[in-house]
């Protein structure tokens, strides 16, 4: 038998979150690149937790196009280097200490942007998914502490090599997301097993990973 719980009080909950960059259209023009670990897939909506202050933010709120860039974990340090950036200018008093106003995102992480077929802001290239997207709800959560806002997924880009071939599906031993775990960056481990809901063709050992009858 496992010893008691102890009671404890982290300062954050991100208990194994995927990380995404969120690409976002600015007043004049020009486009954001932001990193985010709130983000998570309700059927084809993704709702974002974003801060109140960022500049994704702000941009969502009047310019609801969008891209969902869905990075693997070998580019963990491509996000660190946006980390302590921002889109702000001048940088809100609300964001951490060492944080500051960069206007070319996509050059200080050395990615690249390309094109969307859909929406305005760019995909970036790097990213083996990126996920074009419109906000249908920009509002402050219960606490008012956070902005949430809900985007509908209107196409999906896909490295070839992570899509199983002939199918519609991602193969999911050959796509791993960058996982933020209590701020450390992770990948995932081996497969041990899979939901009865799959639709991945193929056998895998192992049991029923999720319940989705609750």
């Amino acid at each position: 038998m496992n010893e008691a719980h102890v009671t404890i009080e982290p300062s954050i909950l991100y208990f194994g979150t995927p990380v995404v960059l969120l690409s976002t259209e600015n007043p004049d023009g020009t486009f954001n690149l932001a990193p985010m670990s709130s983000a998570w897939a309700l059927g084809k909506v993704i709702v974002l937790g974003l801060g109140p202050d960022g500049q994704s933010a702000h941009n969502l709120a009047r310019r609801p196009e969008l891209v969902i860039n869905l990075p693997g974990p070998h580019q963990w340090a491509a996000v660190e280097r946006l980390a302590p950036l921002t889109g702000r200018d001048p940088v809100p008093a609300t964001k951490p200490g060492g944080c500051r106003f960069e206007p070319d995102k996509f050059a200080a992480a050395g990615v690249h942007a390309e094109p969307s077929d859909t929406v305005r802001p760019p995909r970036v290239a790097e990213c083996p998914i990126q996920l074009e997207a419109r906000a249908q709800s920009v509002r402050r959560d219960a606490s008012g502490t956070f902005v949430i806002a809900e985007a509908a997924v209107v196409k999906v880009h896909a490295d070839p090599r992570i899509v199983v071939p002939g199918t519609q599906h991602v193969d999911p031993a050959a796509w791993s997301p960058l996982i933020y775990n209590f701020r450390h960056y992770f990948g995932l481990g081996p497969e041990l097993g899979r939901t009865y809901r799959s639709e991945t063709p193929g056998v895998t050992s192992g049991g029923t990973a999720g319940r989705a009858c609750a």
